[in-house]
């Protein structure tokens, strides 16, 4: 299992979106996470397919694109010609939930599922095998710069045994209100990708990167040796 950090670029200057991506490419990142919102399933509209589509060519960071729409599976051929490499749709959002996750595979991306703070782990009970990763938000989704749900600690943890008890090789993806001491909470607890927006974009950004990167490093370690 190997273990990222995901900058959100939600919590970037969008007028200064290219060179704050070369920033924490710079500092070694390799995943970005891309936060798309239609104003209908969350209350706010953040970005869309030209946006990624631009982006791609300017980097070869693995893209992680989150759409949070109302029934997105006629979003996802355009995003995956766009550059998405993990394209997560929203469980509460599907109503064919596996028929999405397939169609997400056959454009040649990973899937991922994402639920929101509120909902049930049973919802992916059917699906588990079939993702590639499960983001549990640990914020309610379409703002940034909110605070971390203190339960949603014991979601990633259940998550994380139900996984193992099935013997599936699970990346576990938290996203909201991540900073320097509740990063810690959710490494603990299995979580191993770990989107950031503020605690990365907010200030020196190569500094944070370095700071948020170490912390997720010095637990790879010791897991390591624990294992």
């Amino acid at each position: 299992m190997e273990y990222q950090l995901c900058p959100s670029i939600l919590a970037a200057d969008f007028w200064r979106l290219g060179e704050e991506i070369d920033e924490v490419e710079k500092a070694g990142v390799k995943w970005l996470h891309i936060d798309i919102m239609d104003g209908r399933f969350v209350p706010t509209i953040s970005m869309g397919v030209p946006v990624v589509a631009s982006l791609r060519k300017y980097t070869s960071l693995f893209f992680d694109v989150h759409i949070m729409a109302e029934e997105p599976a006629h979003l996802i051929r355009d995003f995956a010609r766009a550059g998405a490499d993990m394209i997560t749709v929203h469980g509460e959002a599907c109503l064919h939930l596996d028929r999405t996750i397939g169609l997400i595979h056959e454009q040649g991306c990973k899937a991922g599922v994402a639920i929101n703070p509120a909902t049930p782990l049973s919802m992916l009970e059917n699906i588990l095998e079939l993702a590639d990763m499960i983001l549990i938000m640990t914020v309610n989704p379409g703002f940034g710069g909110q605070k971390y749900i203190d339960y949603c600690t014991e979601k990633v943890r259940r998550l994380r045994k139900m996984a193992e008890e099935r013997e599936i090789s699970l990346d576990i993806q938290v996203d909201g209100g991540i900073n320097r001491e509740t990063i810690h909470t959710v490494l603990d607890a299995g979580a191993n990708v770990i989107v950031a927006g503020s605690a990365v974009f907010g200030g020196d950004i190569r500094e944070n990167v370095n700071i948020l990167k170490g912390i997720i490093e010095e637990y790879e370690d010791s897991a390591g040796m624990r294992r």
